[in-house]
């Protein structure tokens, strides 16, 4: 019993990691633009097609390359995305325009990869495959893998936060951007870096949950309503708390089989949203309005 606890807990932080990926994503296009992308799942699952299928397959690329092109392509991506729909729709008088807009980018990213690529799912053989032996667990290398990698990209973007130029803009931007404004920072430009940002995470998160699930259409669908979740219950627009936020959904959900038929499983992270906005809408380690 011990040993499938600890099973079902690390891989409940594996999955806690990739949902705080995707709650860092709509954090850092909250802060710096003041909406919501309701588009992440698919800019993940374009992210996963781009490296598997163009990359790996078509081109038979080496992996490494491959990334390196996925990465570039994406931002380049999240540029257009920033420059086609949130600084134009940013200075509505409400929110609702901008939130459509993601929702038919979401529309037209599906049907652009169901066209370009086809209905078919499939998958990528030894990528991130095999099994680690920890003592007397056996745990899988994917799950190993989305920690450590999870690991870094949050320590690499602490560090670009805080230490570089763009980063420190892209933070007074997200503070207050008529104060960024005055102070000489490109606020458009700079929404169009966060974007950028943005787009190449949802590819590392495309890349790392492809042993996961099937590369489909609807790959990424459930993990990005989850990854919202995690950001409302951590503490919607603060990076630690999304975080938190992801690594606790992850870990509950995953031991809740302990007590709950499996197929309860995806609905645990909602019922804890509705908890949360219920008894505590500011999350974890939110601050009230």
């Amino acid at each position: 019993m011990m040993g499938t606890i600890l099973q079902l807990l690390i891989s409940g932080i594996a999955m806690g990691f990739i949902y705080a990926l995707v709650a860092i994503e709509y954090t850092l296009i909250w802060n710096s633009t003041g909406l919501l992308n309701f588009s992440h799942d698919k800019i993940i699952t374009v992210g996963a097609y781009i490296f598997a299928a163009t990359f790996i397959i078509k081109f038979n690329m080496n992996k490494p390359l491959a990334i390196v092109l996925t990465f570039m392509l994406m931002g380049i991506l999240g540029s257009v995305i920033a420059s086609g729909i949130f600084n134009p729709l940013r200075h509505m008088r409400s929110n609702i325009f901008a939130v459509m807009g993601t929702m038919m980018l979401g529309r037209i990213l599906a049907e652009a990869i169901r066209l370009i690529y086809g209905p078919v799912p499939f998958t990528i053989e030894n990528w991130l495959s095999g099994t680690i032996k920890i003592g007397t667990l056996m745990v899988t290398k994917a799950n190993v893998i989305i920690c450590v990698v999870a690991i870094l990209v949050v320590a690499a973007l602490q560090l670009f936060m805080n230490f570089t130029k763009i980063g420190k803009a892209m933070r007074c931007v997200a503070q207050n951007k008529k104060a960024a404004a005055l102070m000489g920072i490109n606020v458009a430009q700079n929404i169009c870096m966060t974007t950028a940002v943005s787009s190449i995470i949802c590819s590392v998160i495309g890349m790392l949950i492809i042993p996961l699930f099937n590369i489909s259409t609807t790959m990424a669908a459930s993990i990005g309503l989850k990854g919202f979740s995690a950001g409302v219950i951590g503490g919607f627009g603060y990076l630690p708390g999304a975080i938190l936020g992801g690594l606790f959904i992850g870990v509950v959900e995953n031991l809740a089989v302990v007590v709950l038929p499996a197929v309860y499983k995806d609905i645990v992270s909602f019922v804890l949203l509705i908890i949360f906005l219920l008894v505590h809408p500011s999350g974890f380690l939110g601050k009230k309005a």
